[in-house]
């Protein structure tokens, strides 16, 4: 297995047998190109990341929000690609964070109860759930003009919750296998990054993140640091 680290997404790439690659591409020429591009320009600074997700000057807040919702579900994406051969019904049955959080799986569609799936099924429908949003241009509008639907953050409160869940989980059941792939400070500077976005933006709540926080944090110190950031905010 041929492991390659992209320092500018802080992500794992394994260019011969990943299944959870990068899917959303912004076309060069757009605002949302340009604004893809400061960000991660701005992100390869050395910047503090929690300096890094801040509103440029003179930028509109839903643009902001759109690219880095996008930018998310692609690093999320390939962060679960770092152990997604690990992960499958027979290790992980459920999609759970740790003994007392199962997540279960609801799309008003396929499956319209909430219903338990193993842990890379439930990815794997959660990942193109979530593809199905921003390709929607009524809820992510490209074109220079057209506005943003009234539900525009009610829609990313969801897409970037569920994300998250991918975090849990993957710190809780495969923390292991990141430290032995080399992979955990790439992924725990992901976290971070997501983290204060999130917070900058109020787009997750933090009593909805603080009991899944408090379990993250046994196994990496350096989110504790995160978490007391926040609490200050």
């Amino acid at each position: 297995m041929e492991i390659i680290w992209d320092e500018t997404v802080f992500v794992y790439t394994d260019y011969t047998s990943l299944t959870f690659r990068p899917k959303k591409k912004f076309e060069p020429g757009t605002l949302r190109y340009s604004l893809h591009k400061h960000a991660s320009a701005t992100l390869n600074s050395g910047l503090d990341l929690k300096e890094v997700v801040k509103l440029p000057e003179d930028e509109n807040e839903n643009d902001w929000i759109a690219v880095h919702v996008v930018d998310f579900f692609n690093r999320i994406n390939l962060v679960y690609g770092v152990i997604s051969d690990y992960c499958d019904e027979h290790t992980c049955p459920t999609m759970s964070g740790g003994p007392k959080y199962e997540y279960r799986w609801c799309d008003s569609l396929e499956y319209k109860k909430p219903t338990s799936l193993c842990a890379q099924l439930y990815i794997t429908k959660l990942m193109e759930w979530i593809e199905l949003q921003i390709n929607d241009e009524a809820l992510f509008p490209i074109q220079i003009g057209v506005p943003f639907p009234k539900s525009f953050h009610s829609i990313c409160k969801k897409i970037l919750s569920r994300l998250f869940r991918v975090f849990v989980h993957v710190y809780i059941h495969h923390f292991d296998k990141l430290k032995q792939l080399g992979a955990e400070p790439h992924v725990n500077t992901c976290y971070k990054h997501f983290m204060y976005f999130v917070t900058e933006f109020n787009l997750l709540k933090k009593e909805e993140i603080d009991p899944l926080v408090m379990l993250i944090r046994g196994h990496v110190k350096s989110i504790a640091i995160v978490r007391r950031s926040i609490s200050t905010n």
